[in-house]
């Protein structure tokens, strides 16, 4: 198989895919919004203010955890959940390679587009 780059993909490795697809669904992106300030809350503190029951709350919070965005640390009878900043970290790496790509071909179109019509 050729490891050659397709002509107009973004360079760089991507981010493996759970991460986004973990990002992807409103309660969990919601969740990590809750822990961004470095705070470990319980699945009660983060179900608070929400319809959620915690046994949801706890689903969300296990496909967090299994794509590496959270960690959780037992506290006597609570496990208090963690962000994982490294994920997060590497995605936006990503997502800032595939901008810097298409604002390069971009910019290469508007030159075409704007150069003179008798050359093409």
């Amino acid at each position: 198989m050729s490891t050659r780059r397709k002509r107009g993909a973004p360079p760089g490795r991507a981010p493996q895919i759970p991460v986004f697809a973990a990002l992807g669904d409103e309660t969990r992106l919601r969740l990590v919004g809750r822990l961004c300030d470095g705070s470990a809350l319980s699945i009660s503190e983060l179900s608070d203010g929400s319809r959620m029951t915690r046994q949801a709350i706890t689903k969300h919070l296990r496909v967090l955890e299994d794509a590496g965005l959270v960690h959780g640390t037992r506290r006597g009878r609570e496990v208090h959940f963690a962000l994982e900043p490294g994920p997060l970290d590497e995605a936006r790496r990503y997502l800032e390679l595939v901008s810097a790509h298409w604002e390069r071909a971009l910019g290469r179109l508007k030159s075409f587009v704007e150069s003179d019509p008798g050359k093409h």
